[in-house]
């Protein structure tokens, strides 16, 4: 249902929201509501263009707001009309928050509701959403980026007959690897990339060693009132996945303690960085089903935080700790005021054992819809071995591995796009 339209900074943008099952086979049951943004250049309004929809990297992360087109945007509108989803439990999509949970009721029931805030019913919607927007028979194409293209899989698993074709930047999942094989080769790239920060800025060891020891022994306040550990502070890692994260990490560093002090003091620019980084008030989604979305017969049972244990290397209490990646802990869930909320609901989540398999190892491997996918070698949030792995097993996918980029390539250069389209239309 077409619920608003505007013209802004050369696009047409139509808002469009639709009733959903919360379960999809259970019809009959609770609802919830999905909400998705269309998009056209403003010179083609009217026109009959092929629908292309976009999947935002996640879990948990709503579709993006235009207010002017991104690179990538941009190249999509040129022969596209865009389609920008809020995945369910996001932006404006049936948001999972501290405030909205809670109503939910008791953890059990909460964790039971978001089991339902998978790829699988983010598929099921996008499928509401095609029939409603599309035809009931007629196919679009799907572009996702990082959990966005570990959703495109599913698709391809799900319903690739309404799929004309797809292309994942930095988001070819692993298909039966569990959380823990995951995780293991994902902390030897967070290493690299510490050791390749430090090989760059040789200063910053020595702060993030001053930091972590001042906040062993000094009871030190974030911006919202909660203390900073030094464990909750060595996630401000998650940045060194980035293009442009290793300046910014550094720059914050720059400016940890007040110059001039008797005793060392952490300084409130400094804090109130950290706690941008590290906050999840604005995607609390991301800690709660980040491992869940590996999920498929078995538990996760916070597997980052067991494969630590077995890595000397990022043992926080070392002298000089190193930073952690985009892997979640459970002392988030209880650190961070966003999450505290949610905290009995994710423990219970990460003991479900009967996650449904989200990927047809058959549909894929017989598939015949054109699929490019982007592999950034150097990614540090998905791994390319893994990738790799699954650009073998899924037919007729081609790949385009580089080095050019991290892991938000989509976002530095319209280049990333412009050239999948052009593999899946067989121009390259």
């Amino acid at each position: 249902m077409q619920i608003s339209r505007f013209r802004h900074a050369g696009m047409t943008v139509t808002d469009h929201e639709v009733r959903v099952a919360l379960a999809h086979d259970e019809p009959d049951g609770a609802t919830i509501s999905v909400f998705a943004r269309e998009v056209v250049a403003a010179e083609r309004t009217g026109l009959d263009q092929p629908w292309l929809l976009f999947l935002q990297g996640g879990p948990g992360g709503k579709g993006p707001r235009p207010a002017s087109p991104a690179s990538w945007l941009t190249r999509a509108l040129k022969d596209h009309r865009v389609l920008l989803l809020d995945q369910r439990g996001t932006g404006r999509s049936a948001p999972i928050t501290r405030q909205t949970l809670p109503r939910v009721g008791w953890p059990e029931l909460q964790a039971e509701h978001l089991a339902h805030f998978r790829a699988d019913s983010i598929v099921a919607d996008a499928e509401v959403l095609r029939r409603e927007l599309v035809g009931e028979e007629s196919a679009w194409h799907v572009l996702g980026q990082s959990y966005g293209g570990f959703c495109a899989l599913t698709y391809l698993s799900q319903a690739p007959e309404f799929l004309a074709s797809v292309a994942i930047t930095g988001g070819l999942p692993p298909l039966t690897a569990p959380a823990e094989e995951v995780y293991r080769i994902s902390y030897d790239r967070v290493a690299e990339k510490n050791a390749r920060f430090f090989d760059t800025f040789p200063q910053d060891r020595d702060r993030v060693t001053a930091v972590v020891q001042h906040l062993r022994t000094h009871d030190v306040r974030l911006p919202t009132g909660e203390q900073l550990s030094p464990e909750r502070f060595l996630t401000i890692g998650v940045e060194l996945g980035a293009t442009s994260g290793f300046d910014p990490l550094h720059y914050l560093l720059d400016e940890a303690f007040v110059p001039g002090s008797d005793t060392p003091v952490l300084s409130e620019t400094f804090l109130a960085g950290v706690h941008a980084v590290v906050s999840y008030a604005t995607r609390p989604l991301f800690p709660v089903m980040h491992e869940p979305s590996y999920g498929q017969g078995e538990a996760t049972r916070w597997a980052a935080d067991r494969v630590r244990r077995e890595r000397p290397d990022f043992d926080p209490q070392l002298d000089e700790p190193l930073l952690t990646g985009e892997m979640t802990y459970p002392f988030q869930l209880r650190q961070d005021p966003a999450l505290a909320d949610l905290a009995d609901a994710a423990d219970l989540l990460a003991e479900r054992t009967d996650w449904p398999a989200l990927y047809d190892l058959e549909a894929l491997a017989a598939n015949d819809v054109p699929v490019a996918a982007a592999i950034y070698h150097d990614d540090m949030y998905v791994v390319r071995e893994h990738s790799l792995e699954t650009a073998r097993r899924v037919r007729g996918l081609r790949t385009w591995v580089t080095n050019e980029f991290e892991h938000d390539g989509l976002r530095q250069s319209a280049d990333v796009l412009d050239r999948l389209l052009a593999m899946n239309a067989g121009r390259l």
